[in-house]
């Protein structure tokens, strides 16, 4: 696993203590190439890997964001940075089936859990990124971010959102490339994984297609060992297929 990076591997996932954030840990502190796996999340939940460090974060306060990246500067550059956060439902948030259920409020949360807060991450977390061989910024996005892609229509914020994500990466990867040729940034989809996020919805997934966080895991992970510097700036579904914006 990760053969592509220089080992040893120096790893940061923010949003550690969700179904994927938490699979991804677990996935990197097994692996004999992993050196250190930093998990930031609102708790700062300890993990029994003597690999793995925990500190607290609140990717929603900017505050925060930069005081957990001046505390890993510290550490030295990584190879490997993922944010591995999201927001469909809950709170009073759920998916809109039609325009009549369109609320600021919930359109605002949204966008500040999957587009900004992964943006103002980036903003501060890509300088971290080692800049002498591969190192890789991923976010995980969704499908249905895809705006070619969206045939059934409905779930407007999470859409949306997820649409604004893939732009900001693409364009934090045009900048990134200019002066680190060796940085690749990407979003991620999962796939429809076993988690709370996906809950409420998972009566409509075909069978096979409901993967458990473990299998997601790897399976992003492998993503990332396969891609190259000519991928910077896409978005790759689980399976390595590239998704179009």
């Amino acid at each position: 696993m990760l053969d592509s990076f220089e080992a040893p591997i120096q790893a940061c996932i923010i949003g550690s203590t969700g179904g994927i954030g938490a699979a991804l840990v677990d996935a990197l502190s097994e692996s004999a190439r992993v050196e250190t796996v930093y998990a930031l999340s609102r708790t700062g939940a300890s993990h029994p890997s003597s690999k793995v460090h925990s500190l607290t974060f609140d990717f929603l306060d900017e505050t925060s964001i930069m005081a957990a990246a001046e505390t890993l500067r510290e550490v030295g550059a990584f190879d490997l940075i993922i944010v591995a956060t999201g927001l469909l439902q809950g709170d009073g948030i759920a998916p809109e089936k039609n325009m009549r259920a369109l609320d600021l409020d919930a359109m605002r949360t949204s966008f500040d859990v999957n587009t900004f807060g992964p943006a103002l991450t980036a903003k501060h977390f890509l300088p971290l990124l080692r800049r002498d061989t591969k190192a890789v910024f991923a976010a995980l996005s969704a499908r249905v971010g895809s705006i070619s892609d969206n045939r059934l229509g409905g779930w407007y914020a999470y859409r949306a959102s997820k649409a604004a994500l893939n732009m900001m990466l693409k364009t934090l990867s045009i900048e990134v490339a200019r002066r680190f040729k060796n940085q690749i940034i990407i979003g991620l989809h999962p796939g429809t994984v076993d988690t709370d996020l996906s809950r409420p919805f998972q009566s409509q997934v075909p069978n096979g297609k409901l993967f458990t966080p473990d299998y997601s895991a790897a399976k992003l992970l492998t993503v990332m060992d396969q891609v190259s510097v000519s991928d910077t700036g896409q978005h790759f579904a689980w399976d390595g297929e590239p998704i179009p914006f």
